[in-house]
C-alpha cells in the first residue's frame, strides 16, 4: 500500500489550491491520506495555512524538471493529481515517472498534440506497470466525455443501439477559462505555428485514436440555425480538445458508439431570426485566445464569482429514423475553476476507491475507463447533474 492515497502536485497554483481546499474540507476527517506537493516547501506551508488544512498535512518538495525527485514522490502515492501546466512545458517527467512506477495519474490537460505524444511514448509502459493515466479530468473534458456516454446509454435503452450522431450544445455558461487553460492554448498555438505535424494533429478529430481514420465530421466552425435546439449556434472554443477526447473514448471502448460515429460541439446563441444570426456570426469571429489579455497562471476569479458560475450542456443523440433523445449535464460552479477543481479531485477518488486496478494500465479518458462510477461520484459530491429531458 502506498504511503499516501493522493499526492496533489501543483498545490500552490490557483487551481491546485482550490483542489487542496476541497480535499481538506471534504476529506479532512482522516479518511484520506493525502499530501500537498510542489516546488517550494515555504509556499506549500503558506497555502496549507491559508486553506485551513491541518498542520500535519504532509508537504513534499519536487521540481517539475527533476526526474529523480518526481520519481521518489510518485512512488509514495496511490494517485497523483497534477495541475501543473502547460503540460507540454512542465508535464512529461511527472507522467513518465507515474508510467514507470505504476502510479495512477489524473490531470487537467487540454493539449491534444502533447497528449498524442505521451500516448505514443508511454502507453505501453503504463500498460506494463499497471499505471492508469487519465487525461482531461476537468471541464475539458469530463462534462462532454460523460455527456456523450450518457446520451448513448439512453439511446441504447430507448432505441436498442447507439446513435450515429451526437450534438453537444452549450446552452448556458457563466464563468471563464482558467489562466492555465489560456497558457496551454497559447503554448499549443505557438507549437503548431512552428511544426506542421503538430498543426495536422490539432485539426484531426481522430488525433487521439492512433491508427484510426474515422468518418468526416460536422464542421463546428460554421454558424447556423440548429433545429435540434431550436436556436442559432456558433463555434465553441473547447471543442478542439473535447471532440478528440470523445473520439478517443469511442476508440478505447472498441467503437461502442460505432465506427461511423459523428460528434460536434457548438454554443447556443440567444436571439431569434436575424438577431440570432448576427449574434452567431459575430461570436464566430471572436478569438478569446487572441492577444495577451487572458488571466495569468496563478490568477483567477473570486470565491463569489466561482460560486455564482454554472453551465448547462445539452447532448442530442440523433437516429437515422429522425428519432432523437436529449440529455443534459449541468454544473453548479464556474466551469474553469470551481467545477474543475471538484471534478479532478473526485476523478482521483474514483480511481482510488471505485475502479479495480487489475489489467487496466494505460493512457485513458474518463469516459472509457470509469464513466458509470465517475458519473455517480460527480453527482454525489461535485455538483454535477445528469438528466434525460
Amino acid at each position: 500500500m502506498a504511503e499516501f492515497d493522493i499526492v496533489l502536485y501543483g498545490a500552490t497554483g490557483f487551481t491546485g489550491r482550490l483542489v487542496a481546499e476541497y480535499l481538506a474540507q471534504r476529506y479532512g476527517d482522516g479518511s484520506l491520506r493525502w499530501a500537498m506537493a510542489g516546488r517550494s516547501l515555504s509556499k506549500l506551508e503558506a497555502v496549507r495555512d491559508e486553506i485551513g488544512a491541518p498542520d500535519g498535512t504532509p508537504l513534499l518538495a519536487a521540481a517539475a524538471d527533476d526526474p529523480s525527485a518526481l520519481k521518489a514522490m510518485v512512488a509514495r502515492a496511490g494517485v497523483v493529481v497534477t495541475t501543473v501546466g502547460p503540460y507540454q512545458l512542465h508535464g512529461e517527467a511527472l507522467l513518465a515517472a507515474c508510467a514507470e512506477t505504476g502510479t495512477d495519474y489524473v490531470d487537467l490537460c487540454g493539449e491534444p498534440a502533447w497528449m498524442r505524444l505521451m500516448i505514443d511514448k508511454y502507453d505501453a509502459a503504463a500498460k506494463a506497470s499497471g499505471a492508469r493515466i487519465v487525461f482531461s479530468c476537468g471541464f475539458d473534458s469530463i462534462p462532454f466525455d460523460l455527456g456523450v456516454w450518457f446520451a448513448q446509454a439512453e439511446a441504447r435503452r430507448r432505441f436498442g443501439r447507439p446513435a450515429p450522431r451526437v450534438k453537444g450544445r452549450i446552452r448556458a455558461m457563466k464563468g471563464t477559462f482558467s489562466g492555465g487553460t489560456f497558457a496551454s492554448a497559447k503554448a499549443s498555438m505557438a507549437a503548431a505555428a512552428q511544426d506542421p505535424a503538430i498543426l495536422k494533429l490539432m485539426v484531426d478529430p481522430f488525433a487521439l485514436a492512433p491508427g484510426f481514420a474515422g468518418p468526416h465530421q460536422p464542421n463546428g466552425m460554421v454558424p447556423h440555425y440548429d433545429d435540434a435546439v431550436a436556436a442559432w449556434v456558433a463555434p465553441f472554443m473547447m471543442a478542439v480538445i473535447n471532440t478528440k477526447n470523445v473520439h478517443r473514448t469511442n476508440f478505447l471502448a472498441g467503437h461502442s458508439y460505432g465506427a461511423d460515429f459523428q460528434y460536434d460541439e457548438m454554443s447556443v446563441v440567444p436571439g431569434l431570426g436575424e438577431v440570432g444570426r448576427a449574434a452567431a456570426e459575430a461570436l464566430a469571429k471572436l478569438n478569446p485566445m487572441s492577444g495577451n489579455k487572458g488571466p495569468a497562471p496563478g490568477e483567477g476569479p473570486s470565491k463569489e464569482a466561482r460560486e455564482s458560475g454554472f453551465y448547462d450542456i445539452a447532448f442530442v443523440a440523433e437516429m437515422p429514423s429522425e428519432e432523437h433523445v436529449t440529455v443534459s449535464v449541468k454544473g453548479d460552479r464556474d466551469p474553469g475553476y470551481g467545477s474543475t477543481s471538484k471534478m479532478i479531485a473526485e476523478s482521483a477518488l474514483c480511481l482510488l476507491r471505485d475502479v479495480p486496478a487489475g489489467g487496466k494500465g494505460g493512457i485513458w479518458t474518463p469516459g472509457a475507463l470509469m464513466p458509470e462510477a465517475l458519473k455517480a461520484r460527480l453527482e454525489a459530491h461535485a455538483g454535477l447533474t445528469f438528466m434525460v429531458e
